[in-house]
């Protein structure tokens, strides 16, 4: 195992993020004179310009209302302070400045063909200069129990529950196993108690009623008891007491480098009421497919619709969803919790279709993984059915199945899986399989081509349990079950269900298991997948002896064209797997999931670490990883990148160094999946970029508070900060 270790955030001062230019003179009229920016007639360009100088690394913000929804673009200065927005669509501007070290400029009107040059307002203190630092800087300043009051000892004891048996379980619950899988910590909307919550005697009884408000209240006090109900509150409660007193993390490096080329456009989608999962762009496989063409997104548990975006005509859209079984409950139940302080008793949340990951194929039709009819299964699925996957392993329920929307006949087909689905993809194959996660003891596919030739959601469909070769002869066999002991004339199944699911170009398809210290898996189908389909079980090496404690429990991961496997990890690093460098046996009974050290390697994500953590690691705990195979950014292909939930960016690994692209308005970016598209490939860095969208479940959490709807945003690189 290697260890490569981030890039080094100290705490850098605020007049250390104002840069100054010593050769120019101090007076804007002469930097202006000196730093020409040629602006055409649909950029606004000009300089920031600060009490000592230009303003590098700054962002230089456009907003309008104008458009048929909200459009935003976002550029940054370069060393001379010189920015330009380029390509705006007709419309009239709000414009300012944001950045480390100040506080928003006066907003000023514009419109596309203007020279505007703007000055920047210094933070007049520290606290003032960190309302804009990311949530993860402010998540940094968390105390975290010591790891020698591990394994906790109850209510009686310290307060920590007894199931907690390390320090880096109870920070994987924090983050991607609770309280982050759903929304940030740190947020402007987290790292206070809001008053309209009410009045209580201490801050401990606040957290203690502030969790418990709406839909998910119930499931956000069973995260907190399952850390330890005293213990999380208190942590909780002394991290806010803080803050409210004072404390303000150290401030973040502005953005250097490559960072400045970023041009980021935001367009308003959706309603205040529902949150985004995630959004497709094109085809994985082919990221020229569908150029141009509308983003979909998906609701989740919130509301039965594809929101869609028109990128060209700034139009957004809405595909209505039903279900086959107009019986089909709602996905979040009927469990109300405590009134929420932003809601009051509105439930937000009434999807039947729970809608929870689209894919786009070949000819740009809209594959989701959607709930279309109630959990109970068909009887083909169960035991005493003739069906192949059945007769091997029946299946009594699935909880969310699939559906396809065709744009072009505006058609939406419900396709019934035994299978549960949560994510899915396409492979590279003749049969355009479409694999998915979400089975829990199965992995579960869908021959879209035999569906499409016959109309047969019976035949078309497969699963398979999940086997190792652990006899090592290299074909499946009888198997014992989990939690039986080896036996050398049989293989084993085990119970790590895939989360992600990444079919790889050699055919195999890998998924992440979640828990700790987690593992990814391997699946090589065969030539009949139900009986032929064997594992392989790569767990992460966290707590093995001889071994330094870095890195565990992955949540979404993906595969580059070579088939390493690259993964996010609640420890807060972004963790890469290469099967080619195993030294030992890949099969047979010495491979038991921790057989393979050597091939894992770890980057501990840009952020501070946590208070009271020695392990490597930070504040991070980013949701996926995306690896972009194609260069669709302009990065080079197999660059993989993080979510960045809590560094409110995608964070990209580029040679080794992270370039973090932070979206700096509004404050809160939170997003679960990206892809790229390449529209033109002839365009430069026009006809290219990275697609994404704000994901959070709780959007009123973020800077402009309640009514914020989520955002569709596209992140493009060009050559320089001024190119056109």
């Amino acid at each position: 195992m290697r260890i490569r270790s981030a890039l080094m955030i100290g705490a850098v001062t605020i007049a250390a993020g104002i840069v100054a230019a010593a050769a120019l003179p101090d007076t804007r009229d002469a930097i202006v004179e000196r730093s020409t920016v040629h602006v055409g007639p649909t950029d606004i360009g000009g300089v920031v310009t600060g009490p000592k100088g230009p303003e590098a690394g700054v962002w230089v913000i456009a907003e309008t209302s104008d458009l048929p929804t909200k459009f935003v673009r976002i550029v940054v200065t370069d060393d001379a302070g010189r920015y330009l927005i380029p390509d705006l669509p007709r419309a009239g501007y709000s414009v300012w400045v944001r950045g480390y070290g100040l506080v928003d400029s006066p907003k000023r009107n514009a419109a596309p063909g203007a020279t505007l040059n703007l000055r920047a307002v210094v933070a007049p203190n520290a606290q003032a200069a960190a309302e804009y630092y990311p949530a993860g800087y402010w998540l940094s300043l968390l105390r975290v129990p010591d790891k020698r009051e591990f394994p906790g000892t109850g209510p009686e004891g310290n307060g920590i529950s007894p199931n907690m048996k390390s320090q880096a379980e109870w920070i994987r619950v924090v983050k991607s196993g609770g309280c982050m899988a759903c929304h940030q910590l740190g947020s402007m909307g987290t790292r206070r108690i809001p008053p309209s919550l009410g009045k209580f005697p201490s801050s401990f009884a606040a957290w203690e009623r502030r969790v418990q408000s709406g839909q998910a209240g119930a499931q956000m006090l069973s995260t907190i008891d399952g850390l330890g109900h005293q213990r999380a509150l208190a942590m909780f409660a002394d991290w806010t007491d803080r803050i409210a007193a004072g404390a303000v993390p150290p401030a973040p490096p502005r953005p250097r480098g490559i960072e400045r080329n970023v041009v980021i456009t935001e367009w308003d989608w959706a309603d205040p009421r529902a949150y985004l999962h995630d959004e497709v762009s094109t085809d994985r496989r082919n990221p020229t497919v569908n150029a141009y063409g509308k983003i979909y997104g998906a609701l989740e548990l919130s509301a039965d619709y594809l929101p869609v975006l028109d990128p060209r005509r700034n139009e957004t859209d809405r595909v209505p969803l039903t279900t086959r079984d107009p019986e089909t409950p709602i996905a979040a139940g009927n469990v109300r919790g405590a009134r929420s302080a932003y809601w009051a008793d509105t439930v937000l949340w009434t999807s039947r279709n729970n809608v929870h990951n689209p894919m786009l194929d070949a000819r740009g039709r809209v594959w989701i993984t959607s709930a279309v009819r109630g959990p109970d299964n068909p009887a083909f699925c169960k035991a005493g059915s003739g069906h192949p996957s059945a007769l091997l392993f029946p299946l009594a329920r699935s909880g969310r199945q699939l559906a396809m929307y065709d744009p072009s006949t505006k058609k939406l087909t419900h396709i019934s899986t035994c299978f549960g689905t949560h994510h899915l993809m396409f492979a590279e194959d003749a049969n355009n399989t479409l694999w998915t996660s979400g089975g829990g003891p199965v992995v579960g596919w869908l021959n879209t081509k035999l569906f499409e030739e016959t109309g047969d959601e019976e035949k078309a469909q497969g699963w398979t349990a999940l086997v190792l070769d652990a006899n090592g002869n290299g074909r499946r066999d009888e198997y014992v079950e989990p939690n039986a002991p080896l036996d050398p004339t049989k293989d084993k199944r085990i119970a790590a269900g895939f989360y992600a699911v990444s079919p790889a170009p050699d055919g195999s398809v890998w998924g992440s298991s979640l828990g700790f210290p987690g593992a990814v898996v391997r699946l090589v189908p065969g030539a009949n997948p139900p009986a032929t389909a064997l594992a392989e079980l790569y767990e992460l090496p966290y707590g093995q002896p001889g071994m330094r404690n870095v890195g565990f429990s992955p949540r979404g991961m993906d595969v580059d064209r070579d088939g390493v496997v690259w993964a996010a990890l609640a420890s807060g690093h972004m963790a890469s797997f290469d099967r080619r460098k195993c030294k030992g046996p890949l099969n047979g009974p010495t491979a038991t999931g921790q057989h393979c050290p050597e091939g894992w390697t770890f980057w501990a994500e840009p952020l501070p670490q946590l208070q009271g953590v020695s392990d490597p690691g930070s504040a991070e705990g980013s949701y996926y990883t995306w690896v972009d195979q194609f260069d669709a950014l302009g990065l080079g292909r197999n660059t993989p990148i993080d979510t960045g939930n809590e560094s409110e960016a995608l964070l990209a690994l580029k040679d080794g160094k992270w370039v973090v692209l932070r979206v700096p308005y509004p404050l809160g970016f939170y997003t679960k999946w990206m892809d790229g598209r390449i529209d033109d490939p002839n365009a430069g860095w026009k006809g290219r970029g990275l697609w994404a969208t704000v994901s959070t479940r709780a959007p009123f959490h973020m800077e402009t508070g309640k009514g914020t709807t989520s955002k569709v945003l596209h992140f493009q690189l060009r050559p320089d900060p001024l190119a056109h």
